[in-house]
């Protein structure tokens, strides 16, 4: 019989929570130096190579923690199914975008799209999860509403690789959060059912223009690595997402935007204009807004009840 938590039991998985949040963001930051080092490779080949090297990593998480009966519950079960389905289609989308703006020197774009991403996440969670947000909330909402047309003007266009990945990532946690399997059956499951597709990619690639980036042992060791930059993240935000509010999760999301930010525009010499950085400030001062309300809730003792 299902027995309800009790609040120290809550208190101990919105903890841990928290910190697999903070490692699988900090993680996430870090992305762009390992797909700059794989320039040239090609997007789709780097998430098709992703794709296999992940599901064997976690493949051998789960057969050493004979935990393969969880994959095998999540395949039998429809439901389930369709989620994880959908996921992995959001995942490979988001995936393909990320890299392909990385490759073509748009990271303060992408990084922008993650600082948004709070935006869909509570969107999502208001209309879907009936989530509500109250006043200073809703503030730090509008102002990075008006962040994101402020940044249109700067770059002089819809910014539709930050929408893309927003989007697609936003909706990608939220079938995360709903679907009733563990964090790494599921992984499992999502690369499971893309890899048919990763390899027949990767095998039309060698059988038409040769090894190509896997005749370097530099590059296979970086596509390898891929692997394990791409699942362990995953496998954390998974742990976080399904323990914390998706308006914590969209907290926790300007990590690692903030960190690819920082490299943009130190390592990888890509310019910001004045009014993108006015965009970027009023999305900070959204973040100062919401962090500072959240603090104040957290603590505010409770009020007994009558």
């Amino acid at each position: 019989m299902a027995t309800s938590s009790s609040p120290a039991q809550s208190a101990t998985d919105a903890r841990g929570g928290l910190l697999a949040g903070l490692l699988a963001y900090s993680l996430w930051g870090f992305l762009p130096l390992l797909f700059k080092m794989l320039d040239g490779v090609g997007a789709a080949l780097i998430v098709a190579e992703r794709t296999v090297w992940s599901l064997l990593l976690v493949g051998i998480i789960l057969l050493l923690g004979r935990r393969f009966g969880e994959v095998r519950k999540a395949l039998r079960n429809p439901a389930v199914l369709r989620g994880m389905a959908l996921s992995c289609v959001l995942l490979a989308v988001n995936w393909l975008i990320y890299v392909w703006a990385v490759e073509t020197g748009q990271v303060l774009e992408a990084s922008f799209g993650y600082f948004i991403n709070p935006l869909v996440n509570i969107a999502i969670g208001m209309v879907i999860l009936g989530e509500r947000q109250n006043f200073w909330q809703t503030v730090a909402i509008a102002i990075a509403c008006i962040a994101i047309i402020i940044q249109s003007i700067g770059i002089g266009r819809v910014p539709y690789v930050a929408l893309s990945l927003a989007i697609s990532f936003g909706f990608y946690g939220y079938f995360r959060k709903t679907a009733k399997v563990q964090s790494t059956a599921g992984l499992f499951v999502e690369t499971l059912i893309l890899t048919p597709l990763a390899l027949a990619y990767i095998g039309y690639g060698i059988l038409t223009s040769g090894l190509g980036p896997h005749a370097d042992p530099t590059k296979l060791f970086l596509l390898m690595m891929t692997g394990p930059a791409t699942a362990v993240p995953l496998l954390l935000f998974a742990f976080a997402v399904q323990r914390l509010r998706l308006t914590t999760i969209g907290m926790l999301q300007y990590i690692a935007p903030s960190m690819q930010f920082v490299m943009a525009i130190t390592l990888f010499g890509e310019h910001l204009n004045a009014t993108r950085l006015v965009s970027f400030g009023l999305i900070w001062l959204s973040l100062l807004v919401f962090s500072l309300d959240s603090f104040r809730q957290h603590t505010q003792k409770p009020v007994e009840p009558a």
